[in-house]
């Protein structure tokens, strides 16, 4: 679904002020990810995170972010991970085996980890697609990472209380 068809309710009073992000970005499609990694600092800012508190690294690729979000997740030092990535659609099938390969073990590290992972990896069949969802028509879905953080971090919060 689009940025442009759905927002996040952000009704609720959301403070970021408090919380450790993490945040793993794929250098791959680097002229995407940058953009995406701009609308989620942007939004986490906009709601209270601090500079000091929002830990950004880098990894060569979207594959690779499977191995940064886990690392990052063991070390204990964040409240949530987004991960950013983007995959364009090729000619061969490598396409189809990195996208499912990344969303299975994202998806393991969310329900099996200790922190909430955020899925920010654009999957897309191309280049205009992912410039239209990185501050294009659809918006910026980095900014809808980053909202889902603060979210799934007081959700968390909620049941430890």
């Amino acid at each position: 679904m689009s940025t442009s068809n759905f927002q996040l309710d952000t009704n609720e009073p959301l403070d970021a002020s408090d919380m450790r992000i993490g945040i793993v970005v794929a250098e791959w499609n680097k002229q995407i990810t940058d953009k995406l990694l701009e609308g989620a600092l942007s939004e986490l800012q906009k709601y209270g995170a601090k500079e000091q508190s929002i830990n950004v690294m880098h990894v060569p690729g979207s594959f690779e972010l499977i191995y940064g979000c886990a690392e990052m997740a063991r070390s204990g030092l964040v409240d949530a991970i987004i991960a950013i990535g983007c995959i364009i659609k090729g000619e061969t099938p490598h396409f189809d085996y990195i996208c499912q390969g990344v969303t299975q073990e994202l998806a393991k590290q969310n329900s099996a980890g200790r922190v909430p992972v955020i899925y920010g990896v654009l999957t897309v069949n191309t280049l205009e697609q992912a410039e239209s969802r990185c501050g294009g028509k659809y918006g910026n879905k980095g900014c809808e990472y980053a909202l889902s953080a603060i979210k799934m971090i007081n959700f968390a919060r909620e049941l430890k209380n």
